[in-house]
């Protein structure tokens, strides 16, 4: 029998708000297949992943234009336009959150976020300072699935990991949440995200 929940910690990107950096690329490359290459070679997850852990953007695109110098204003227009990759928030998803926090029940994040970037997002989405409080990869230099960044935000936060529940959209990172002894689920869409919180006896 899994313990009830006392915590519930959202994270962020996928789940609260969008993002797709074809967004602005489908203008600044308007190629698909020139736009694919791109994102496979030049501006990949793993480079832009740095950021998450904690490298500033100045620093990640001369390593980046060193390397790939022909593509420097490609490069450069990744974090210049980064605010359109985040065109809106999920606002079935924000009101189940705000329901939570409205009910009672705490709620705090825990995000993969460059932290140049978390605080503009914080502008865009002033939502996201109604939660108790945030821990965000680019500021503490660690990142989700790793075990240890779970810990620190238990930790933080006075959490007890069997009494907490983890909302993610990324597999890896529900499981990481798992290692760490909480209880987790992947976010799919609002209605399962209602289902599954009932499953956890949280009526929304």
């Amino acid at each position: 029998m899994t313990a009830p929940i006392e915590h519930i910690v959202f994270d962020i990107g996928k789940v609260l708000i969008h993002y797709d950096p074809n967004i602005p690329y489908s203008r600044i490359i308007p190629d698909e297949e020139e736009r694919r290459w791109f994102f496979l070679n030049v501006c990949t997850h793993d480079w832009n992943i740095e950021q998450d852990r904690g490298r500033e953007w100045a620093v990640a695109e001369e390593e980046l234009v060193a390397k790939y110098p022909d593509q420097a204003e490609r490069i450069r227009a990744f974090r210049k336009h980064w605010h359109e990759m985040v065109p809106h928030a999920y606002h079935d998803s924000v009101a189940i959150m705000e329901k939570l926090i409205a009910d009672g029940h705490d709620v705090t994040m825990l995000t993969n976020f460059a932290a140049d970037t978390f605080r503009h997002a914080r502008e865009l989405f002033p939502f996201l300072d109604k939660p108790r409080g945030v821990t965000v990869s680019g500021e503490i230099f660690m990142i989700k699935p790793d075990v240890e960044i779970y810990e620190l935000h238990a930790g933080n936060f006075g959490l007890d990991p069997s009494k907490t529940l983890f909302i993610d959209d990324s597999a890896p990172n529900v499981e990481g949440a798992r290692a760490a002894g909480w209880q987790a689920v992947q976010f799919i869409d609002a209605a399962t995200l209602k289902a599954d919180l009932a499953g956890f006896g949280i009526a929304i």
